[in-house]
């Protein structure tokens, strides 16, 4: 779909070092997006994926953007959205993609690290007064777990749940602005992440086969395409919601 789907402007994702966020914002540098700002904690590895982006850009005038970031802290968010205002002058789409599977800190990454990428990419400040940065689009990345639950995963359930109470607050607050805001809620995504629980749960991976209906998880090329499709103005009248990526598995019925 990414190749389809034209999204120009300047795209700011979060957790672009790997997995979602990685493929996220080299798709939006294939579907013609003019700068890309690959944030995450991973320095190396958003350099690394910014270069690879250079590849794949659409724009002539394409420039990707490493920064280093730590979403749990204020400071650094409202770091990391100056540097990106300096250096292209706006941000047209944000994409807060990172996140973690360690339930103890889960609440924290989650809700917070969404709350501040939620608040800080919206305005930066200028010589007189807090400017807005225009019309566009910021995606929270929430889960299947935003709707339903599963054993032994409260902080991790809740966390998500969290996510889309602040999508739709963000949607309301962003009326006037003209900034739409959604959530992009996937199952299972083949991820480092998830081989990592593989590799510390093998049962999840027949579990997988089982639950989902396509017997797999998902690509982030399968998430990211999705993103792309809710920042371009193809997806212009949605605002405000989570849009479930999970091949029906939400439809089924968990037997354990």
């Amino acid at each position: 779909m990414a190749g389809k789907v034209c999204v120009e402007g300047i795209t700011l994702v979060t957790g672009a070092a790997q997995g979602i966020g990685r493929e996220v914002a080299i798709s939006f540098a294939k579907a013609g997006a003019r700068g890309v700002i690959f944030a995450d904690i991973n320095e190396d590895g958003a350099q690394e994926a910014a270069g690879q982006s250079q590849k794949y850009a659409k724009q002539s005038e394409y420039r990707g953007l490493s920064v280093k970031v730590d979403i749990t802290s204020e400071e650094s968010v409202a770091s990391l959205v100056s540097i990106a205002v300096k250096e292209f002058g706006r941000i047209d789409y944000a994409v807060h993609s990172a996140g973690i599977e360690q339930f103890e800190k889960a609440m924290i990454t989650n809700i917070q690290g969404t709350m501040l990428c939620y608040q800080e990419p919206l305005w930066y400040e200028s010589r007189h007064s807090k400017k807005s940065l225009g019309r566009g689009s910021i995606i929270n990345l929430g889960s299947v777990n935003s709707y339903c639950a599963a054993p032994g995963m409260m902080p991790y359930t809740s966390s998500k749940h969290a996510v889309i109470g602040i999508t739709k607050t963000a949607a309301i607050d962003n009326f006037k602005a003209h900034i739409r805001v959604n959530a992009v809620c996937p199952a299972w995504v083949d991820t480092p992440m998830m081989q990592a629980s593989l590799q510390r749960f093998p049962q999840l991976g027949p579990m997988i086969k089982v639950a989902s209906p396509l017997g797999r998880a998902a690509t982030v090329e399968e998430v990211a395409d999705y993103i792309v499709f809710l920042s371009s103005p193809s997806a212009s009248f949605i605002n405000g919601t989570g849009l479930i990526v999970d091949a029906g598995l939400k439809l089924t019925v968990y037997t354990p």
